[in-house]
């Protein structure tokens, strides 16, 4: 297969030039109708689009971050080659502009989903077509765009997004409950439902069960949580403070495109590095989903109130007890957050060929950006910043990185490969 820039590729290759690490031992200089700043910037577009006043949960937009960046993923490796396409053999014209393809990939999933949003986005693939000339490797990159998104649209048809799955708790100690303030249900349990991108079922990487409530190990996940979590009177520093109110939102599609503009990917590598995470990223929360309507184990704010029942002499009630950020209305076991940033991680290190992973993070929580140059040091603030926060004990924490390190391991085997 001929593609741009295919010359240049294979002379760097004969030169043991191009290694494990994609964009950063590449030194090819994309071409100028194949901008890699189309990626980041249609990424970055979705959380506007499908969450525009910031009231969707991170799972339920995760979703649509992957339906997106795989859209525009299988348009551009579909153009230029390099990678396997996501479940698809279809070949793009030898003329096509990727980046056409890429923009219109991405125009048409959202607009598909949300077509309340169509004069706006509408008004951004114009944009993104304008710095593509005019003539057949537009067109043909248009058309092919819309191709890749019907395809993946296609594949997810019925997939179990926002279905209805009810969860009922029993009322007995160490079950889930609606939490304060607000009591809100369980809205979210479709997520633990929802076919996978990547893994073959939502169970397939399910942990053992939380620790028993009358074992030692539970009664320390609790004392652990009630001194460091507590919205008053807490042990935590000021620097773990901190910790805990940043990692609670941060702007993963920001620092995915940060890493990949500083590090010069081109519109291939980028295209491949969001989809990557941003697929394992919604499969390790499908996971965690599944775990928590498994288990469903109460949250440590639940725990901490009605000690008194758990039958483990170890622990004490304390029904004033408050956390320093609300508890989200889900169970404790596993951490969603956990899951999806060991996942991450794991994915970068995959791709990178490295665990110097070199993150830039911002969060929307304290404005503030934090870099990450290894990718131990961001899931160690995430394992801590929950117990910090008041609303996960350690185990839940713990032991949901592990799980999405090994989602993430998984789909790396098997898929985004080299062709």
């Amino acid at each position: 297969m001929r593609r741009r820039g295919a010359m240049v590729v294979a002379a760097l290759l004969l030169a043991g030039v191009v290694g494990g690490q994609p964009a950063r031992a590449q030194t090819a200089v994309p071409q100028p109708e194949d901008d890699p700043s189309v990626i980041r910037e249609w990424a970055e577009r979705v959380s506007e689009t499908v969450d525009p006043e910031e009231k969707l949960t991170t799972p339920e937009e995760a979703v649509w971050h992957a339906y997106v960046t795989l859209a525009m993923y299988n348009a551009v490796v579909s153009v230029e080659g390099r990678y396997v396409p996501y479940r698809w053999q279809a070949r793009a014209p030898q003329e096509a502009s990727a980046e056409a393809a890429a923009a219109t990939a991405a125009y048409q999933v959202l607009v598909t989903g949300f077509p309340q949003a169509g004069p706006a986005l509408e008004k951004a693939w114009k944009t993104s077509l304008a710095a593509v000339p005019d003539g057949p490797a537009e067109r043909s990159g248009v058309a092919f765009g819309k191709r890749a998104a019907e395809h993946v649209m296609g594949l997810r048809a019925n997939d179990g997004r926002e279905a209805s799955v009810p969860f009922i708790p029993r009322p007995a100690p160490g079950v889930w409950r609606p939490t304060p303030p607000g009591h809100e249900g369980f809205t979210t349990a479709w997520i633990g439902r929802l076919r996978p991108f990547l893994v073959d079922s939502p169970s397939q990487f399910r942990p053992g069960p939380p620790p028993e409530l009358a074992s030692a190990q539970y009664a320390r996940d609790l004392a652990e949580v009630k001194a460091y979590g507590a919205k008053t009177g807490s042990r935590r520093s000021a620097g773990q403070t901190e910790t805990a109110v940043f990692v609670a939102r941060v702007e993963i599609q920001q620092a995915l495109g940060d890493h990949a503009a500083r590090h010069a990917f081109d519109i291939t590598d980028t295209a491949r590095l969001y989809a990557a995470a941003n697929t394992v990223m919604t499969d390790a929360l499908i996971v965690a989903w599944d775990a928590k309507l498994h288990y469903g184990r109460w949250r440590p704010i639940t725990a901490i109130h009605e000690a008194d029942t758990d039958g483990n002499p170890a622990t004490t009630a304390d029904p004033a007890w408050e956390p320093l950020l609300p508890t989200p209305a889900h169970p404790d076991y596993l951490s969603g957050h956990a899951t999806w940033s060991g996942a991450l991680m794991r994915t970068l290190v995959g791709l990178f060929g490295t665990s110097r992973v070199d993150l830039n993070i911002p969060s929307a929580s304290t404005g503030t950006t934090r870099h990450y140059e290894y990718a131990e040091d961001y899931v160690r603030d995430v394992i801590d910043a929950r117990v910090w926060a008041g609303i996960h004990t350690r185990t839940a924490d713990v032991v949901g990185s592990t799980v999405g390190e090994r989602v993430a391991a998984w789909s790396l085997r098997r898929y985004f490969l080299r062709t």
